[in-house]
C-alpha cells in the first residue's frame, strides 16, 4: 500500500507538500522525502514526534540513536511507517534543524493501491515558498501568568529576619564590622 501525506510547515503562510510513499518504508524514508520536497541539504538533526488528535506532542523519534548504549534507543530506521501510522493514528510532527525549529505537521491523507510506473517516494503536490527563516515560535503556555493572582499572605512581621524588630534593610555594613 501507498501512504499519501500532506506535510504542513507551521507558519502562518500555508506551505505544504502532499508524499506519497509505501507503507513499508521507514520514518528515516519519510524523513529525507521531507528533506528533499521541502528543499533542505538534509545536514541538519531532525526528530519526528507522535502526537494526538490535538498535535499534542508524545515520544520522540530521532534520526539517529542517541543513546548512551548504543542500540538503547530506537531511531527513524527502526520504525516501518505502518508500525507508527494507520487509519486511526493519522498525525506525526517533524521537526528538523534544531537551532532554526522548522516545525511540520505530517498527517496521513489517504491509503492506496500503488500506481504502475510509479516510483516511491514520490512528490505529489506543492504548495507556498519556503522563507529564507524558520517561522519564530512561542514557547509560552497558555496563560502566561502561571501565579494568577496568588496571594502570599505575608506582611512586614512575617519577614523580620531577626526576631528583634529589625528588617533586613535596617542592616548596615558598619553594624557587623570586626572588633
Amino acid at each position: 500500500m501507498v501512504y499519501k501525506f500532506r506535510v504542513i510547515l507551521d507558519a502562518e503562510e500555508d506551505i505544504f507538500r502532499d508524499i506519497a510513499i509505501q507503507e513499508n518504508d521507514t520514518l528515516e524514508d519519510l524523513h529525507n522525502a521531507i528533506v528533499n520536497a521541502f528543499g533542505f541539504d538534509g545536514l541538519e538533526i531532525a526528530s519526528f514526534y507522535t502526537c494526538d488528535d490535538e498535535w499534542t506532542q508524545e515520544d520522540e523519534i530521532p534520526l539517529f540513536d542517541a543513546g548512551e548504549v548504543p542500540g538503547e534507543m530506537k531511531a527513524m530506521a527502526d520504525y516501518p511507517l505502518s508500525s507508527i501510522l494507520d487509519s486511526e493514528n493519522t498525525k506525526i510532527i517533524y521537526v528538523y534543524d534544531f537551532l532554526n525549529m522548522w516545525t511540520f505537521f505530517v498527517e496521513l491523507g489517504a491509503i492506496e493501491e500503488p500506481e504502475n510506473g510509479v516510483s516511491y517516494p514520490d512528490l505529489l503536490f506543492s504548495h507556498g515558498h519556503m522563507p529564507n527563516t524558520a517561522p519564530e515560535k512561542d514557547f509560552s503556555a497558555e496563560g502566561d501568568d502561571i501565579y494568577g493572582d496568588f496571594e502570599d499572605d505575608y506582611d512586614d512581621d512575617d519577614l523580620d529576619m531577626f526576631g528583634d524588630g529589625e528588617d533586613f534593610d535596617d542592616t548596615s555594613f558598619d553594624d557587623n564590622q570586626w572588633n
